[in-house]
């Protein structure tokens, strides 16, 4: 059944009343008016769900309160934070070790060459992605290089792909066709074959996305996990029964259920 939006905004007073109606507590209402024009009341309704305890009425179970949501929303914003760094660590690698170990292989333009990818679509998708990325760069190193050079139409790969991108570059190497080098770089990354490695990029791109639009981690299922199956070569991650998940950097790391875990 198709229904229209007829809601009208509510402004934060009123948001608040509605709140307590609904059986939630504010110890300090002057507090929640200033935090609340800050962070949106929507934004925070995230944090709000998991204390109601009827979720067509939105009635909140007994010692629910506002402050708990803040707390929990700064709880994220850290968690975040802590997780962006690491991903920050591993895509630089993962961007180093690609831009070498194919372009050693296969020249500086390997990513201009469709015979070198597993679909074509993809290989013209990402190559138009890279693209709009030059179109779009104001960086010094790629006005010096085209000052200087005309042809190839792109800068070499080691240039170029400094512009892709992450899910850009996770693409080229998933469509990339050779599977040894690519096998290559994922025991670099004591990983036993490319296809694990490709499904934490996927998970890592799809994380990544959410961090750097400042969207909830805790409590996230996310679209894209990645496999733990296989023998791990190397420090890349442990078993969640040993309790603790670490990437290769040391950072905490990622539940195999899709949910983010954090470990002291």
């Amino acid at each position: 059944m198709e229904t229209e939006y007829s809601k009208l905004a509510l402004d934060t007073t009123d948001i608040i009343e509605r709140l307590k109606t609904n059986g939630l507590g504010i110890l300090d209402e002057k507090e929640a008016v200033r935090k609340l024009g800050i962070v949106s009341y929507f934004r925070i309704a995230a944090y709000l769900r998991p204390m109601e305890d009827n979720k067509e009425t939105h009635h909140f179970k007994p010692g629910s309160t506002l402050e708990n949501a803040f707390a929990l929303y700064e709880f994220d914003t850290k968690l975040r934070q802590l997780i962006f760094a690491a991903i920050q660590e591993i895509e630089i690698a993962l961007r180093a070790k690609i831009i070498q170990h194919f372009s050693l292989m296969y020249g500086p333009f390997w990513f201009m060459d469709a015979t070198l990818s597993v679909n074509e679509r993809l290989f013209s998708q990402n190559l138009a992605a890279i693209d709009r990325e030059l179109e779009r760069s104001r960086e010094d190193f790629i006005k010096a290089h085209f000052k200087k050079y005309v042809k190839p139409a792109f800068p070499p790969a080691w240039k170029t792909l400094e512009l892709a991108s992450f899910g850009t570059l996770s693409k080229l190497y998933y469509n990339f066709l050779d599977n040894k080098v690519k096998k290559t770089i994922a025991r670099e990354f004591n990983l036993p074959n490319h296809e694990m490695l490709e499904s934490w990029m996927r998970s890592i791109s799809s994380l990544r996305n959410c961090c750097a639009h400042h969207a909830r981690i805790w409590n996230r299922r996310l679209s894209a996990t990645p496999q733990m199956t296989g023998k791990i070569r190397g420090s890349w991650v442990y078993h969640m029964e040993k309790a603790r998940v670490f990437d290769p950097f040391g950072h905490a790391g990622f539940d195999p259920s899709g949910k983010i875990r954090l470990t002291p």
